[in-house]
């Protein structure tokens, strides 16, 4: 198993932790880590865009001029795409971007990501991370001592304290362990867990 060291919040080394080598020394699989961020960005955009084909626009019912004899060029209907107000060619319609993952594919894409930043040296431990109050400066601190200024939290439990203690931090995301995002993994320079966030992590992904 692999040993990481243990800090406490203020940033002092408090002892070592095994972790499991199923998860966070699994095999990295760039291919499901690039497919559950290209899913994640999918799933944001809202497909709603709509423009009119020539059948859906107004007017047009009839040719605008004869065939022949006028020194045009022959039009059909001034709801071809050549005219001004006419229909858009090829024209977007709502869809969905949704791509699917199985569930084998999302926690193999986790492990990856996980794996790629403990061998990175970008994951870091702590041993808990509690607040008597609700005090964003607190957090700010925190993350100074860690020197994880760019980081990604995860705790295990919903703290309301901790969560809002972190939520106006633009530099930082705070999630549960039971909501791991492979896209924030690796977005993040620095991913943060504190010591029941890791067992739960093994838990569920190993």
């Amino acid at each position: 198993m692999a040993n990481v060291s243990v800090y406490n919040m203020d940033g002092q080394e408090v002892g070592k932790m095994d972790v499991a080598d199923s998860v966070f020394a699994a095999d990295v699989k760039e291919n499901l880590v690039h497919l559950a961020v290209v899913q994640h960005l999918a799933a944001l955009r809202q497909g709603t865009q709509k423009a009119k084909t020539r059948g859906e626009v107004s007017g047009g019912g009839r040719k605008p001029w004869r065939q022949k004899g006028t020194g045009h060029a022959r039009q059909g209907s001034t709801r071809a795409p050549q005219w001004t107000h006419g229909g858009v060619v090829f024209a977007p319609v709502p869809r969905s971007y949704k791509i699917k993952m199985n569930s084998k594919e999302k926690k193999a894409a986790i492990r990856s990501a996980l794996t790629s930043k403990l061998q990175s040296g970008d994951m870091i431990v702590v041993d808990k991370i509690a607040f008597d109050g609700i005090k964003t400066k607190n957090m700010v601190k925190v993350l100074g001592n860690l020197k994880a200024d760019k980081a990604y939290v995860v705790i295990n439990g919903n703290d309301q304290n901790v969560v809002l203690s972190a939520r106006n931090i633009p530099t930082m995301k705070l999630a549960s362990s039971g909501t791991l995002s492979v896209y924030d993994i690796v977005k993040y320079k620095k991913l943060v867990l504190t010591q029941d966030a890791v067992k739960t992590i093994e838990e569920v992904f190993a």
